[in-house]
């Protein structure tokens, strides 16, 4: 972390000139920024959202709404978010570096409804500053690696090595290998593998490979493409495409997120 001043904890939340802030890298994808409402979606991988200045709506599965400053939201899980136009902070891990076991440590006294963890935060100082630092596109990486590698410590369970050797393929490669290939690279047959992987990540093969197109259309626009030459870049039929794609993943519009990004 170096020798970065420390901001007070209870910073204002409105911080003029500050757009979102998102940091995508092959194993994780971050934002922090103002949210009001997403509607109900599910995501490729798992999710971690912090409060950054109070507690957050949350339901799960069409349940009834939580008030909660951390949740851990597990892959494939239908939820929605009320926001209220303060800040959040929402941090995705793929498998290729660890399973959803490995943020669990960041929602602190958890408590399980649904599948879903509900708790306090560990992290809230550092995912504040993150959000308040003008400079913090450069340092995000490491900072996140930092807080990951103290979670992981303190987690149990890990994913089945196969299914960390699959998704690590699907995510360095260009362009997503075909099932068969996947599945002979591990040694399983391919409707094994499709068993296990659902099992393992709690989405389908087909859902996970979606959520890594949506990924590199939004490290797309982050480094600053259109939004319709990232979505031709990621594989998408057009920006409409991509933009029924990213309502379906987030609940929300493309927009309300990744106009005005920090690059």
């Amino acid at each position: 972390m170096g020798t970065r001043p420390r901001l007070y904890e209870r910073a204002a939340p409105g911080i003029a000139g500050l757009g979102p802030l998102w940091f995508l890298d092959a194993g994780r994808t971050f934002f922090a920024g103002p949210l009001i409402y997403n509607a109900p979606h599910q995501h490729g991988a798992p999710v971690f959202l912090a409060g950054l200045y109070g507690p957050f709506g949350l339901r799960i599965q069409g349940g009834s709404w939580q008030a909660c400053r951390t949740a851990l939201v597990p892959a494939g899980m239908v939820h929605e978010l009320d926001v209220g136009g303060e800040p959040i902070a929402v941090f995705y891990l793929e498998p290729s570096v660890d399973g959803a076991h490995a943020l669990a440590p960041l929602v602190a006294n958890a408590r399980e409804e649904q599948g879903a963890l509900f708790g306090a935060g560990t992290a809230l100082p550092l995912l504040r500053e993150l959000w308040e630092a003008p400079d913090a596109a450069g340092w995000a990486g490491e900072a996140l690696a930092d807080m990951v590698d103290v979670s992981r410590r303190r987690a149990r369970a890990g994913l089945d090595p196969r299914i960390q050797r699959v998704a690590a393929a699907m995510t360095d490669a260009e362009r997503v290998p075909e099932l068969a290939a996947l599945a002979h690279k591990v040694g399983l047959s391919p409707s094994r593998l499709q068993h296990l992987f659902t099992a393992e990540m709690g989405v389908p093969f087909r859902r996970y490979r979606a959520w890594g197109r949506m990924r590199r259309a939004i490290a797309e626009i982050a480094d600053g493409s259109s939004f319709t030459a990232a979505a031709h870049a990621a594989g998408f039929a057009d920006q409409a495409h991509f933009t029924h794609d990213f309502r379906r993943t987030f609940g929300a519009a493309p927009s309300q997120s990744l106009r005005g990004v920090r690059l």
